[in-house]
């Protein structure tokens, strides 16, 4: 696998980390070269960007024998295999650490600027670089982040020799790697384009991605009890300001508000300035019984109640967005007489079941299923025959059922932006 230059490297190495969208994490870029990559990998997953600035500490007369390494905040993580293999003067091994920490301080200080560093206690840690040669750096880098508090370590690269990355599974709790070539020499091989990276650009990086977080950052998400004709029902509502609309999200068999492929949807929803509710449609006690997510009837009560409860809270228009029998619960919903629903989206949906009332649906209404999903395309090409709304069909060629191919996902997200954009928030205006 090639890679054009390092921001070629990172949106590819995004599309492999899109599993973590939602579960908040901090990006790490290593300076110089991670930086760049880190910076794309933190765009697309809408999470804040800090350098790890790492400093090894060489035994002296043999630097190239790593007897520990120190982060910032006094962090130290010392081997005292090596440091009592090497005989050396604890004063000298203190003169190396003297050195490097304040070499340590004038790079913290001169990427970042006078930011705070990011908090890492209890995050997920996604560590970056541009490529692991013999993976030392990479390793001190992990075990930094985790003495910083860290509650989970991933370490993300383009590419690595596959003896150095079996090597860093065993130092962070997962390892990504795009490219693993047995017949590796230099990173720099790997790229077309692998000039030097100026402390300039990474300074530049860091402070756009900075305020770029800050201008995009959506309200945070509230914990609410959703009011479904007298069924308590929990619930995650996130209102950006100023929000146009309010997406319901609609969830599938076997799933629940904390599926990350609607959390990912929703999360790119909220970054446009759309309101978004995700909610579990029965209670614990009902999903024990798997026939309830199949009783479509019940689950579309379930999210026209929801609605009307939604309607006391918020005036802007509403849109449901549903996935697997969700998506038939939305349409058995959008069809009630009363339902005043703005638009529709399906993700890799059974409209099918909504059976006779999809005639009834007046909101326009988007299919989206995956090329290779086939069972699924022919029952919504059946299901869109007996739509009377607007309504439209779209495939992503290669997609499977769940949409985990590189950049699926993306596209749906796109697509549904751009349905909920148009049917919601210009028809509002």
């Amino acid at each position: 696998m090639m890679f054009t230059d390092r921001t070629d490297a990172g949106q590819r190495l995004a599309e492999a980390l899109r599993h973590l969208a939602g579960v908040n994490p901090v990006v790490l870029g290593l300076p110089r070269g991670g930086v760049p990559v880190a910076f794309q990998v933190a765009q697309a997953l809408g999470a804040p960007l800090d350098v790890i600035v790492v400093r090894k500490l060489g035994v002296p007369y043999h630097r190239e024998l790593g007897f520990g390494a120190i982060g910032e905040g006094g962090v130290r993580v010392i081997s005292d295999d090596i440091v009592r293999q090497s005989r050396v003067r604890q004063e000298d091994l203190a003169a190396v650490e003297h050195a490097e920490e304040a070499e340590l301080v004038r790079q913290a200080r001169k990427f970042r600027e006078d930011r705070p560093r990011v908090p890492l206690d209890g995050r997920t840690v996604i560590v970056v670089d541009d490529g692991i040669a013999t993976g030392a750096t990479a390793a001190a880098a992990c075990a930094v982040v985790r003495a910083m508090g860290a509650a989970r370590v991933v370490l993300a690269v383009p590419v690595a020799p596959p003896d150095a990355v079996a090597w860093l599974r065993t130092e962070a709790d997962e390892v990504v790697c795009l490219s693993t070539p047995r017949a590796f020499r230099a990173v720099g091989e790997w790229y077309q384009d692998f000039s030097q990276t100026p402390d300039d650009e990474v300074v530049a990086l860091l402070a756009q991605a900075a305020d770029g977080l800050v201008a995009r950052q959506p309200a945070r998400a509230a914990e609410v009890v959703v009011d479904a004709g007298g069924v308590a029902l929990t619930g995650d509502l996130t209102m950006p300001k100023g929000a146009g609309a309010v997406v319901m999200f609609a969830h599938g068999s076997g799933s629940s508000r904390h599926s990350p492929r609607n959390r990912s949807v929703a999360a790119a929803l909220n970054r446009a300035g759309l309101g978004t509710l995700l909610f579990d449609l029965l209670t614990p006690a009902e999903e024990t019984d798997r026939a309830n997510v199949f009783d479509i009837e019940t689950l579309g009560s379930r999210l026209a109640d929801a609605t009307r409860w939604l309607r006391h809270l918020q005036t802007v228009p509403i849109g449901y967005f549903g996935a697997s029998t969700g998506a038939a619960a939305a349409l058995w919903a959008a069809a009630s007489a009363d339902a005043d629903i703005g638009a529709v989206v399906s993700r890799g949906g059974r409209p099918d079941l909504a059976g006779p009332r999809l005639a009834d649906v007046r909101a326009p209404t988007l299919l989206i299923v995956g090329g290779r999903d086939t069972r699924v395309l022919d029952l919504n090409q059946q299901a869109q025959r007996e739509l009377r709304c607007e309504n439209r069909l779209d495939i992503i060629p290669g997609a499977t059922h769940l949409f985990e191919e590189p950049g699926a996902l993306d596209e749906v997200a796109g697509l549904a932006l751009d349905w909920f954009t148009k049917h919601l928030v210009a028809a509002a205006r």
